[in-house]
C-alpha cells in the first residue's frame, strides 16, 4: 500500500510574505518604482507606473519594461507552487506586445500553467491602466521557470 505525501499549501499571508520578502530584493524593479499587488497560490500581480525611467525613444514604455514585469509576475506565481527553500529562476519566455501606451501604469498578472519537480510553466497578461482608469491589454508572455536552491 502507498501513501501520498501530503502537499501543504501556505496561506495567502505566508506566500505573500515569500513573495514580498524576494520582491525587495529586486534592485530593478525598486529602481522602476514597481509594487507587488496580489499574491495567491499560483498567481501573482504587480504595477510598474510611468515614469521617464522606463520609457523608449518615443515616450512609450518601453518593451524591455513590458517583458520584465511580464517576467517578475509570472516568476513570483511559479515561486508560490515552488516547495520551501527553493527559489525559481527563468530558462525563458516569449512575448508578444499587442499596443504601446503612454501614461498611467502597467500592469501584469502572472499564473502558472503547470507545475512540476524541474519545471512550471507559468504565463502572464500585462494591461495598461490609463489615468482615466481604462484598461487595454498590451502584451501576453508565456515563461518557463527551473526551482533552484534559494542562496540567500
Amino acid at each position: 500500500m502507498t501513501v501520498a505525501a501530503i502537499v501543504e499549501i501556505p496561506s495567502p499571508a505566508e506566500l505573500f510574505q515569500r513573495v514580498e520578502a524576494s520582491f525587495a530584493r529586486q534592485g530593478l524593479m525598486q529602481h522602476w518604482g514597481a509594487r507587488l499587488l496580489r499574491v495567491e497560490h499560483g498567481l501573482c500581480e504587480v504595477a510598474l507606473p510611468y515614469s521617464d525611467r522606463i520609457t523608449q525613444q518615443q515616450g512609450g514604455f518601453h518593451g524591455g519594461a513590458m517583458g520584465a514585469l511580464a517576467d517578475i509576475a509570472a516568476g513570483y506565481a511559479g515561486l508560490t507552487v515552488a516547495p520551501a527553500g527553493m527559489e525559481v529562476t527563468t530558462v525563458e519566455f516569449k512575448i508578444n506586445f499587442l499596443a504601446a501606451f503612454q501614461g498611467g501604469e502597467l500592469r501584469a498578472v502572472g499564473r502558472v500553467l503547470k507545475s512540476g519537480k524541474r519545471l512550471i510553466i507559468t504565463a502572464a497578461d500585462v494591461q495598461h491602466v490609463a489615468a482615466d482608469g481604462k484598461v487595454t491589454d498590451c502584451a501576453v508572455m508565456q515563461q518557463t521557470l527551473m526551482p533552484v536552491p534559494k542562496t540567500y
